[in-house]
């Protein structure tokens, strides 16, 4: 019998909470499947999160790396998209609530991924913005193009070295790439972009506050990543864990001792917390959490305390049948998504459901153009080969074709002309009138208006 014609399947409500890599290929295959799906997310495009440096450095656009959520699932009619915030959960009613309304569930798929974490010092998101989101990666953008811009305008040279001033906290992989992208921008982009100094003068600190960066990886690659590193002018510093972070830089600690690095840029990569979904979730059904926060699932995905709900991607702490913690990376949360649209429709045929089996392609990180570090199922590459794996596996892991050749075609540019396409600032410039009401005002403080006002309060005041 094929699975649309399955009355049992396609009586099946199936609500996913969280349109990102688990999500969305969880959603793609339940409604191949024939079930009746519903995916709800706070916003309406799927994204590709590890592409998110090349948008905060200037190299892609966001529209290059997100792509509406309707428009892939527009060949399913069975499944519906609404971009709408869940916020709270009735497991026993098997109800989710949104901002909009609620949901009636079958089965319940939480797939709403992680965000920065701080610990504990959430008060540094101020000043070091992290990079998960859209949002993040523009603003991070505005960030690093701005400070570039007041640079050329600056008369003090003090304040022009803590201008060119880059801190990334964080040594992983998004760290490290973060990291080259702005030592490519600096040393090879922007070389002849500006007037009163050479961005080649710009000094971009790596901290990290374990012994070495990149710690999933072996020795020797850590090396080659740290050697790529130091031709793009990036200062690695390990064991410097961060104790302060505020407006004008970052006090670091190494041991006893206590640095100030004077920076007004500032960028956070240096871990991951659950999202507060999952905090709700894992109150609501008593679901046991690991030490990061991430909830303890069975083999299939399920929670234990309650067997119609799945938790995948980076929420979800699970432990496959190698017996392997599975990594909180993009591969394993599509394989998540996939297998458990696929066990569900073998257990409701009634048939046996295998635990789920992570399939480890490796782990690839790129620092710069020509420079990446890979090890691929245990064969360790480095350099230019590395750096054309790593765009070969990224570009074809883009989730739609148009996608795939505006990333090419971009990339392609910028290999052979070392030029970027969106090093723009956005975001609301200064008001002319409020520049000049605050010059006049310094020239008149005891008047009772702005100058701007000055007329039209006359004019009340005879009416």
């Amino acid at each position: 019998m094929n699975a649309r014609e399955d009355n049992t399947v396609g009586e099946r409500h199936v609500v996913i909470v969280g349109g990102g890599f688990a999500g969305l290929h969880a959603a793609r295959r339940f409604g191949r499947l024939g079930y009746r799906v519903t995916l709800l997310d706070k916003r309406n495009f799927q994204l590709f999160q590890p592409l998110l440096y090349q948008v905060a450095t200037g190299s892609l656009t966001i529209g290059d790396i997100a792509y509406p959520q309707r428009t892939l699932l527009r060949k399913m009619p069975k499944v519906w998209t609404l971009n709408t915030t869940v916020f709270d959960i009735d497991p026993d009613a098997r109800r989710v609530y949104h901002e909009h309304g609620s949901l009636q569930y079958d089965l319940l798929v939480a797939a709403t991924g992680v965000k920065h974490n701080y610990f504990g010092n959430d008060h540094w998101r101020e000043h070091a913005p992290g990079l998960k989101t859209a949002e993040h990666a523009i603003q991070m953008r505005r960030r690093i193009f701005r400070a570039f811009e007041l640079a050329e305008l600056c008369e003090d040279e003090t304040e022009r070295a803590a201008l060119l001033q880059f801190v990334v906290v964080g040594g992983g992989p998004t760290g490290v790439e973060l990291a080259g992208a702005l030592g490519e921008l600096t040393r090879k982009t922007m070389v002849r972009d500006f007037r009163r100094f050479r961005s080649q003068d710009a000094r971009i600190v790596l901290l990290e506050g374990g012994p070495d960066i990149l710690p999933v990886y072996p020795a020797s690659l850590r090396a080659k990543a740290r050697k790529h590193l130091a031709e793009l002018g990036v200062e690695v510093q390990t064991s410097a864990m961060v104790e302060d972070v505020d407006g004008d830089g970052v006090r670091v600690r190494r041991g006893d001792d206590s640095e100030r690095i004077t920076a007004r840029t500032v960028l956070w990569a240096a871990g991951v917390r659950p999202s507060l979904f999952g905090q709700v979730l894992a109150d609501a059904t008593g679901a046991e959490r690991d030490r990061g926060g991430r909830l303890l699932v069975n083999p299939d995905c399920s929670l234990p305390t309650h067997p119609d709900i799945f938790v995948i991607g980076d929420l979800a702490a699970l432990v496959d049948a190698k017996g392997k913690q599975v990594p909180g990376l993009a591969p394993a949360a599509i394989q998540q998504g996939r297998y458990v649209a696929q066990s569900v429709y073998r257990r409701d045929r009634g048939k046996t459901v295998k635990p789920f089996r992570y399939t480890d392609w490796g782990t690839m990180a790129v620092i710069g153009i020509n420079r990446a570090v890979g090890d691929i199922r245990g064969w360790k590459t480095s350099g230019m080969l590395a750096w054309f794996l790593w765009a070969f596996v990224h570009i074809r892991a883009l989730i739609d074709g148009e996608q795939r050749l505006r990333v090419f075609v971009n990339w392609a540019w910028k290999y052979f002309t070392r030029q970027m396409g969106d090093r723009l600032i956005t975001g609301d410039p200064t008001h002319t009138q409020t520049l000049r009401d605050a010059r006049l005002y310094a020239a008149h403080p005891d008047e009772e208006h702005p100058p701007s006002q000055r007329k039209s309060a006359s004019r009340r005041d005879v009416a």
